[in-house]
């Protein structure tokens, strides 16, 4: 099977992967232009091939730095003099460029583009409020694969397409990577909070006023549910837009994850500065 056979399988599976594709070569050189790979989650190289050990070693680096934060890379492997030309040492970013020090007797350069290739994320809403229902029809416009959890005799709010649970309570794990949002409002507020505390996801939030969220949480928390994993949901969930209807309140909490999403492909400094 080929690379992009293989990758197109792991997209269709939902697997994260990166797919590495050299570009450029200068001189003699194991791999050449065209040449491609796909590179695992764990690193291995688990199709194709981008060359020896000497370039291997940088683009599967590169590889899960690209998996880990969503950007693209190119990665330069070049001989020492040749990097010194450039005024460039290993190690070292610029212009978009990483630089990789080839160690190899062929002395060639090798410019490989690293790109992730990641599943779409996924949202776990806990409650059938009106803003629930509202969150779940906007977030697939964005990419995000939705699943609801409610009341059996609440699924048919949501529009088809959406996958549902029953109950709001000791909900699966959810995956570190995915974003989970309270909107029970009044209808078991308390069970979907405490489901919420019970998993690792990149981004919880709660639909309610701040006062609200602090009052269940000190219930949950004397019921010996851990502090920091209550303090970790955001209280009320979304972006401060001056929202009133559910709809404009399902709009902020997706502009807000949005946000949480794209967050570590922005550029360092912009991370800094917002």
């Amino acid at each position: 099977m080929g690379v992009l056979e293989q990758a197109a399988q792991r997209q269709a599976r939902g697997q994260a992967f990166a797919l590495a594709t050299v570009v450029r070569t200068v001189s003699v050189t194991a791999a050449k232009a065209g040449a491609k790979a796909l590179i695992g989650p764990d690193g291995s190289i688990e199709e194709g091939w981008i060359g020896g050990g000497c370039a291997r070693a940088a683009v599967v680096k590169a590889a899960r730095q690209c998996m880990a934060d969503g950007r693209s890379r190119l990665v330069s492997i070049a001989p020492k003099d040749a990097l010194a030309e450039l005024g460039a040492a290993a190690g070292e970013e610029r212009g978009g460029v990483f630089y990789a020090k080839n160690s190899c007797p062929s002395q060639g350069t090798t410019d490989v583009f690293v790109e992730p290739v990641l599943p779409s994320p996924r949202l776990l809403i806990l409650g059938a409020s009106p803003v629930a229902v509202a969150l779940a029809r906007l977030a697939p416009s964005m990419g995000f694969v939705v699943t609801v959890a409610a009341a059996l005799d609440e699924h048919e709010r949501f529009e088809p397409g959406v996958q549902r649970l029953v109950g709001v309570a000791a909900q699966p794990e959810a995956g570190e990577s995915a974003f989970v949002v309270v909107s029970t409002q009044g209808s078991g507020d308390r069970a979907a909070l405490k489901s919420a505390a019970a998993m690792e996801a990149r981004y919880r939030a709660f639909v309610g006023s701040r006062r609200k969220a602090e009052t269940l949480k000190r219930e949950l928390a004397l019921e010996g549910v851990p502090a920091e994993a209550l303090a970790a949901i955001k209280a009320p969930a979304g972006l401060d837009i001056s929202a009133i209807s559910s709809e404009e309140i399902a709009l902020s909490i997706l502009a807000e994850m949005i946000a949480v999403r794209r967050k570590p492909e922005r550029p360092p400094a912009e991370n800094a500065a917002g």
